[in-house]
């Protein structure tokens, strides 16, 4: 079992809860050690005084704040004596409508629950008054030396409390100072307007995070496949060209059409497409020995089928010719 990365009491009006906040999230990011070039010497980051060069111990460090004309210089035990909440409580000052809270507030969401099975049915109450309120109980509470604005809330699905961070409201940045071209007053006609909305409408999905991958991850780690290898590595494909003023309407048009389109192979469409001209010859459907299309799958998993099966100049093949050379490769073990 996970041990809690916070511990305290949550208390709402009279009532306090012993409670344990565990992390929600994971990272599959691949991580690199940091090696000198042509070499397999680590580099390591060592804290170093800037005038002498040599090592300094972690327990002669203090902090210091740049004033431009001096440091002021302030202690680790200062700070934790003037730290608020030091009694490790998380207390909830209001409950707000969850709908109302924008989504630039939340930062990172924990697991909240109680330590203790005989403080289940308190926790359950909770849970349960939130989820139909629609309500987050707002608080504040320390954590590894730093203070926290949180929303704490039920989730309707796993049955249990969550909390998430909040950025505080002077660190939400004005997007109008911070982005140069952003439009202002811009002029779209209905035409336009229309077509955007069906577009939108004939691309509409469900909701399913099951389906989505880090994509990249698995490209990084075929990467390092092929290299381990000794093959030579595969480069991206390039990223499409921006849509012109001008091709906007009609990229929005053949857009609408090949959304709604029953052959849709999941190509992206140009985005020089007319209805007028003349529609170029759709590629044939590659399927695998398990009936599963190969062009569904991703570059990534293309080349690792491609690499089982030692598909020579497999490295600097695009998806469709990876697809290719597996339907050859396969049509030619069923004629043998």
């Amino acid at each position: 079992m996970a041990r809690p990365v916070w511990a305290g009491v949550l208390s709402f009006g009279l009532v306090s809860l012993p409670v344990g906040l565990y992390t929600a999230t994971d990272s599959h990011t691949i991580h690199f050690r940091q090696l000198e070039r042509g070499t397999a010497d680590r580099i390591r980051n060592r804290r170093v005084n800037e005038r002498t060069g040599k090592e300094v111990d972690l327990g002669d460090i203090v902090k210091g704040f740049d004033t431009g004309e001096e440091y002021v210089l302030v202690e680790p035990a200062e700070l934790d004596e003037i730290a608020p909440g030091r009694s490790q409580s998380l207390d909830i000052t209001g409950f707000v409508d969850l709908d109302l809270v924008e989504p630039i507030f939340f930062d990172k969401t924990y697991y909240l629950g109680p330590r203790g099975k005989e403080y289940g049915k308190a926790y359950a109450i909770l849970e349960k008054a939130l989820a139909k309120a629609n309500r987050a109980g707002v608080a504040t509470f320390v954590m590894r030396g730093r203070e926290y604005l949180v929303a704490l809330k039920a989730d309707d699905d796993l049955g249990i409390l969550t909390v998430h961070t909040l950025h505080w409201a002077d660190e939400i940045r004005n997007p109008r100072k911070e982005i140069p071209d952003l439009p202002g007053t811009t002029k779209v006609s209905e035409q336009e307007m229309k077509m955007a909305e069906q577009l939108i409408s004939a691309l509409a999905v469900d909701w399913d995070p099951e389906t989505f991958r880090d994509t990249f991850q698995e490209k990084v780690a075929a990467l390092i496949d092929a290299k381990k290898a000794g093959e030579s590595v595969e480069k991206a494909e390039p990223p499409a060209k921006a849509t012109g003023a001008v091709d906007l309407m009609e990229t929005l048009r053949a857009s609408v059409e090949r959304a709604r389109s029953p052959k849709n192979t999941g190509e992206k469409a140009t985005t020089t497409a007319s209805p007028r001209k003349k529609k170029a010859a759709l590629p044939k459907k590659r399927v695998t020995s398990k009936g599963k299309s190969l062009q569904s799958l991703t570059k990534a998993e293309l080349y690792k089928k491609a690499a089982a099966a030692h598909v020579p100049g497999r490295s600097t093949m695009t998806h469709d010719q990876l697809a290719d050379a597996l339907t050859d490769k396969s049509n030619g073990r069923r004629r043998s």
